[in-house]
Formats: C-alpha cells, structure tokens, sequence
C-alpha cells in the first residue's frame, strides 16, 4: 500500500480544522497526517465534529479506515496554539512536520506528500527565512524546483516564484529559463505520463517586448533559448504576450503555459477554478502537492471552509504516484 502524508500547515490557521473536516470524508487507511494530534482533537471540540484519532507509534503502524477515523503521526507542538492568532514561536514545529514528511518521501517510505496553507510571514518573524513550501522543499532535496499550479482545464508553470517584482528580470537568464524549461518538460513526461509535452511560454515584458520598444530580454534571452528547445525536439513555442497567452485555443493546444513571475500566471487560473486548484512542485525527486490557498485566519473555527483543494490535491497526490486507497 502506497502511503501518502498530509501535513497542516500553520497551526493557528484553518489547518486543523480541515483535519477534522477531511476526517468526515473516510479518506481511506493510506492517508497519514504529520500532526498534532492535539490540535485535531482542540479543533473538533470546537467544530463539534467526531473524530476518531488513529495514532502510529511510526510510519510501519498499521493504519485504519472507517468513520471519521484519521490517522496520525505525531509531531508534537510545544508551545501554546491559540486559534486564529499568529505565533512566531511555532515556526520551527510547522517546518518539522514539512520536513518529516519529505523525509519520508526521500526515503520511499510514503509515496506523496500533500501540503496545507502556511504562513510565509510568521516563519520569517520567528527567525526562518522562508519564501514558500516550493523553495524549502528545494532546499531539503537539494535540487531545483518549478511551481506548478493546476485544475481540470489548464496548467501554470512558473519561472520564478516567490520573488519581488523588481528583482524578475535578474533570473531571466538563458541558463535558468533553459532549466525550469527542462524540468517542465520531464516532469510532464514522468509524473503526469505526456510523451510530448506540448510548452507555450509567455514574455517577460507587455507585448513580449514590442521588437524591443518594450524591453530587450523577450527577443534577446526568451526567444533564443526557445528556438534552442525546438531543435532538441522539445515542443515548444513563444514569446508570446501574456495577456493573449490564455485564450482558449492556447489553452487547448498546449499542455501547460510557461510564465515568467508569480502574479503573470496565477491570477488567471485562480480566477478559472480558484477551489479545484492545487500546487505541484515540478523537478523534485518526491511527490509533493498543495492546496493553492492560504491560512483563512477569518474562517478559524467557523466550519465554513471548503475542502475542495485539499481533496483534489489528495486525489492529485494519488494520481501521480499511482497511490490507491
């Protein structure tokens, strides 16, 4: 049995309340929360929801199905968590079980690991700099990263990520642009079982450049490592201006479109189908999948919080790494 891990995300965030929602569901024994078992158990008084705790002693544990059973590995907190209120002190607990859980996917000891909503901020005030789950993962593989974001009509890679808006044009080199190009293309091929990928990438500037009225990099740096690209036989095509990147015959034709920054590409699929919309990092050894919202400090407590983009991320999780419950 393939086994796949859940991790929560901020503590004080919706996190655990999606645990105990995602409990209702009967996910299947093959589903194994990196957690507190605590913060589940805090959270359903709260939620008033029955859940029933399966902890393992380690990942060998047997595992159980059932209602409202969830299992869990625990990683415990040790410091106070009051709902719905940021604390910097427990950054180093919301880091471990991200880091438990990759460990366990390095180790092929779990197939897949899908990740909850955390809060870049508060782990920078509590001493980690951390500019997202994509980057750290990277970090603890020790290998580059692209982030993906998908749904059941498109999908949107980026070249950078995390990354403030002056500072884009200092990682839109021949070389960088060549790798995440590179790990788009087998990872398409790997995980998502495309023989030939078909990649459409947008430009850096408006109009891609306008001949160079609008910016150098699209004709200069883009265009060049593109036609490189269609002579190794990848399928690919661009520049193409970001604001008719999406039409819909694009969207049909290619299998994912390439965009230079973080808020060129995500604002359109998030717009699309903003709940079934989940988050694949590209180009890491594991398997790793997110929910593409955030931690919903608002929503802490009330019940009313969708499961949509937890549930499709599992089902991704599960579709990649071939995981059945």
């Amino acid at each position: 049995m393939k086994l796949i891990g859940v991790t929560l995300g901020e503590p004080a965030g919706i996190g655990p309340d999606l645990g105990v929602l995602l409990a209702q569901k009967n996910l299947g024994k093959n589903i194994i929360f990196v957690t507190d078992p605590d913060l589940l158990i805090k959270s359903a008084k709260i939620l008033k929801k029955k859940i029933n705790i399966n902890i393992l002693e380690n990942i060998s544990s047997k595992t159980k199905s059932g209602d409202k059973v969830i299992n869990v590995l625990p990683v415990i907190l040790n410091n106070t968590n009051i709902p719905g209120k940021l604390n910097p002190k427990n950054s180093a607990y919301v880091l471990e079980t991200i880091r438990t859980a990759a460990r366990l996917c390095i180790s092929n000891k779990i197939s897949a690991m899908v990740t909850g909503p955390i809060s870049k901020s508060v782990l920078n005030k509590g001493g980690y700099k951390i500019s997202g789950h994509t980057e750290f993962l990277a970090d603890i593989c020790k290998s580059k990263s692209v982030m993906m974001l998908m749904n059941s009509y498109m999908r949107v890679a980026l070249h950078t990520t995390h990354v403030p808006l002056e500072d884009v044009k200092k990682y839109i080199t021949k070389d960088l642009l060549t790798e995440t190009i590179n790990i788009i293309n087998e990872d398409l091929k790997n995980k998502f079982k495309i023989k030939k990928p078909k990649i459409l990438v947008t430009g850096l500037n408006p109009h891609a450049g306008e001949d160079g009225i609008l910016g150098s990099q699209d004709a200069n740096i883009i265009k060049p490592v593109i036609i490189k690209m269609q002579k190794n036989k990848i399928i690919i095509d661009g520049p193409v201006p970001a604001d008719t990147a999406f039409l819909k015959k694009n969207i049909e034709k290619y299998d994912i479109i390439l965009t230079m920054y973080h808020d060129q590409g995500l604002p359109v699929i998030k717009f699309n189908n903003f709940k079934k919309t989940v988050n694949v990092t590209l180009g890491l050894p594991i398997t790793r999948v997110s929910v593409d919202h955030g931690t919903a400090l608002d929503l802490v407590g009330t019940g009313n919080i969708d499961t949509s983009s937890f549930l499709e991320a599992i089902k991704v999780a599960k579709l990649i790494s071939n995981a059945k419950a």
